[in-house]
């Protein structure tokens, strides 16, 4: 009787599985990806400590960056906390919504190419075209550019970590939790 018990439960789950919708944000696949990001970190700190002292880019500009990108991604964790950053550092909060909503109309006319440049970044996956790198690099310099690399590779470490928790998470609770809810 057992035995019946735990075919009829395994086929449940089977059951319950196949119904539910697949995760629809993006995620690592693999932990190949997730070291890659990493070690390309690890790899460039120092690039990382030069922006930091050189102030490049500023903390409200930094922030515009991680929405844009945070924006394409949905991670849920990433836009409690950089909502939360990007008002400490002066941005608006109907500007929080309109760059997590991918409108840029309010962006500084300095940043709008940096800003628009993350979002095309994202979207195509960490895998922009020639002609908005060129743009990028030409607008800000080479070094700046790089600079502008290493932010959108740490969120987006950030958001497909988060977003892989999730999935983690609306797998094992066949949907019930790992996604906004919208009332």
């Amino acid at each position: 009787m057992a035995v019946a018990g735990f075919i009829c439960e395994k086929t449940a789950v089977k059951l319950k599985l196949a119904d539910m919708k697949k995760f629809p944000k993006r995620t690592y696949s693999n932990p190949a990806q997730f070291l890659s990001d990493i070690g390309f970190i690890l790899k460039n700190r120092r690039k990382l400590k030069e922006s930091r002292l050189s102030g490049f880019p500023g903390p409200a500009f930094r922030e515009r960056l991680m929405l844009a990108v945070t924006g394409v991604n949905e991670c849920r964790f990433c836009t409690y906390a950089h909502t939360k950053m990007a008002l400490e550092s002066g941005i608006s909060q109907p500007e929080v919504k309109a760059l997590l909503d991918g409108d840029f109309g309010n962006c500084p006319s300095g940043e709008l190419s940096a800003v628009l440049y993350a979002q095309h970044w994202a979207d195509t996956v960490a895998k922009p075209s020639t002609e908005m790198q060129s743009k990028l690099e030409a607008d800000y310099g080479a070094e700046k550019a790089g600079f502008i690399h290493l932010y959108l590779r740490m969120i987006r470490i950030g958001n497909l970590s988060g977003n892989t928790a999730d999935k983690f998470l609306y797998y094992l609770t066949f949907g019930k939790m790992g996604l906004n809810r919208q009332p």
